[in-house]
């Protein structure tokens, strides 16, 4: 495998027994490209609490990954946020992704849990203090929807980082010179820690649009005419889709970047063919762990 570039997966908590045997499929085809860590979503309210534990402590014991369960400020005490991550910590897992979090569904605007963490920076560094934990936090390469502007963006980051955050995951983007000018700004800014660029292969296009909207990241113009009259046809589709995110990696990894975090949307073929054309393989004589994509 490529000792230059280092990855990383998402996954969510499934919601059924066929979608949690899909997940673990994935997780299996992945796992030979030995990444850093996996993580796997916390919902918006808590809501799949028990379902990410559960997920990420089958992690831990069935595979060699390094799972980190994303840990939120929503809907939760300090005490109780901290007593999970003190049950992850003494079943030895030890990464973790430290988020505000999103408003629970019918709530428009995020408030403050009465007794809780308020914000990211004031969980990572409650984290920080109870153990040594492998912190990363979120960043925002197009400005946080909520965000005021790129400044404030700029100094809520810092301030994670200065509280503990080993490294920022970028929001998924598709115009890589956002990228390059906040990674750019953030440095000039004294952040000193690895900002990660998220990339996120498009599995369905058609959805994408009021996803991204939601999430804060522009779709380009030349994004849409690529994936234009192919709504009934997933198998090129795929191609085209494979060979978007390819194209970005590549582009990033000619500015420097050797880190990406892929959000798998749970499958792995795209992933692990962008991983493949980046030189992240299985080392030779290991079971690729490949299974049929239906």
């Amino acid at each position: 495998m490529s000792s230059d570039i280092k990855v990383s997966f998402e996954f969510f908590p499934p919601k059924d027994e066929a979608a949690e045997e899909k997940l673990w499929q994935t997780v299996k085809r992945l796992e030979p490209l030995q990444p850093r860590f996996v993580s796997v979503t916390y919902g918006a309210d808590g809501s799949t609490r028990d379902r990410t534990h559960r997920i990420v402590k089958r992690i831990k014991d069935e595979t060699s990954l390094v799972g980190a369960p994303h840990l939120t400020c929503v809907g939760a005490t300090k005490e109780e946020v901290l007593e999970i991550a003190q049950g992850y910590w003494n079943e030895g897992i030890t990464s973790i992704v430290a988020l505000r979090g999103d408003p629970p569904v019918g709530q428009a605007t995020y408030v403050p849990h009465p007794g809780g963490f308020a914000y990211a920076n004031d969980l990572v560094e409650g984290l920080m203090g109870i153990a040594d934990f492998d912190l990363s936090v979120a960043a925002y390469p197009e400005v946080h929807p909520e965000a005021p502007g790129a400044d404030f963006d700029l100094d809520v980051l810092k301030k994670k980082i200065d509280a503990g955050a080993h490294r920022a995951i970028t929001q998924f983007f598709f115009d890589t010179e956002h990228y390059l000018r906040f990674r750019d700004a953030a440095v000039a800014n004294g952040i000193v820690a690895p900002i990660v660029p998220g990339i996120l292969p498009i599995t369905n296009f058609k959805s994408l649009s009021g996803f991204a909207a939601r999430c804060g990241a522009a779709v380009p113009n030349w994004l849409g005419e690529r994936f234009a009259g192919l709504d009934d046809d997933p198998e090129t589709r795929q191609m085209i889709a494979a060979n978007v995110a390819i194209e970005q990696a590549q582009l990033l990894q000619r500015e420097g970047v050797n880190e990406f975090h892929f959000y798998t949307l749970n499958r792995a073929e795209l992933s692990y063919a962008i991983c493949y054309a980046l030189g992240v393989r299985p080392l030779s004589g290991s079971d690729n762990g490949a299974v049929a994509d239906e």
